[in-house]
């Protein structure tokens, strides 16, 4: 299942997001696919796309990050999958 995670720096500080993820890397459980990410051009939020069957992993990996980003996570479906399941009733 796809999952859109919407970021917001605490703070505004993405400097402290970026030196972590430098030196500790994504903290992703076994399970959690990355899949790609998009960042506002002021750095106040951050879009990333995430894949995973399990919604505990997102739970781990959203404890790994809570002193530094604050989270809204967003089940997605792809557009094309959308539409297969629309047109049957059109």
């Amino acid at each position: 299942m796809l999952f859109m995670v919407v970021e917001r720096f605490k703070n505004r500080d993405a400097k402290a997001v970026y030196r972590r993820f430098r030196d500790e890397g994504r903290g992703a459980p076994e399970g959690l696919t990355y899949v790609g990410s998009w960042i506002e051009a002021n750095f106040d939020r951050c879009f990333q796309l995430m894949e995973c069957d399990d919604a505990r992993l997102l739970q781990k990996w959203v404890a790994f990050w809570s002193d530094l980003i604050e989270f809204e996570i967003v089940p997605v479906v792809p557009s094309t999958e959308t539409r297969g399941a629309i047109e049957p009733l059109l």
